[in-house]
């Protein structure tokens, strides 16, 4: 099976759409069982084992994030929190078709909100897709945030 820019494209967007309202069972159900999010803590870092990340989280992870997310218990989303991404067309770096891999990158804003906080992130993330069975699958994604240098907040959801 081929796969157009288009549809890697419109793969990026639905992505962001899920995390938007919400949909984090849908959301983990892209990636493969071995990938990682990845933000780094400095600018143009290279290593995320051997150097501090803000986050580096592999699947299991994601789903410990994800309950906590979803669970009726966890009193520190007390109303929970929303997020929104406003994201440019993404840009198709990389398509090896007959390995099934796929590079993508995409400029965003980013803005989570809870009461009466709300804050804003200028971010770039790549994603390394892998097409399996013929879906999309994301094998790992780095967001970079522009100002990775400045103290943050807690970054409750997923930019």
């Amino acid at each position: 099976m081929s796969v157009s820019k288009d549809q890697l494209i419109d793969f990026i967007y639905d992505e962001a759409r899920m995390l938007d309202e919400g949909r984090y069972d849908e959301w983990l159900a892209l990636w493969l069982k071995d990938g990682h999010y990845w933000m780094p803590l400095d600018y143009n870092q290279t290593d995320p084992i051997n150097v501090t990340s803000l986050m580096y989280e592999d699947l299991f992870m994601l789903k410990l994030r994800v309950e906590r997310l979803n669970g009726a218990r966890t009193f520190s989303q007390k109303p929970k929190s929303r997020c929104h991404h406003v994201i440019q067309r993404p840009f198709v770096d990389e398509m090896d078709e007959a390995a099934g891999t796929f590079v993508t990158k995409t400029f965003m804003h980013y803005v989570e909100t809870r009461l009466d906080e709300q804050f804003l992130l200028a971010l770039t993330a790549r994603h390394d897709l892998a097409l399996v069975d013929g879906k999309l699958r994301i094998a790992n994604k780095r967001v970079d945030i522009l100002n990775c240098d400045a103290a943050f907040r807690n970054i409750q959801l997923l930019p």
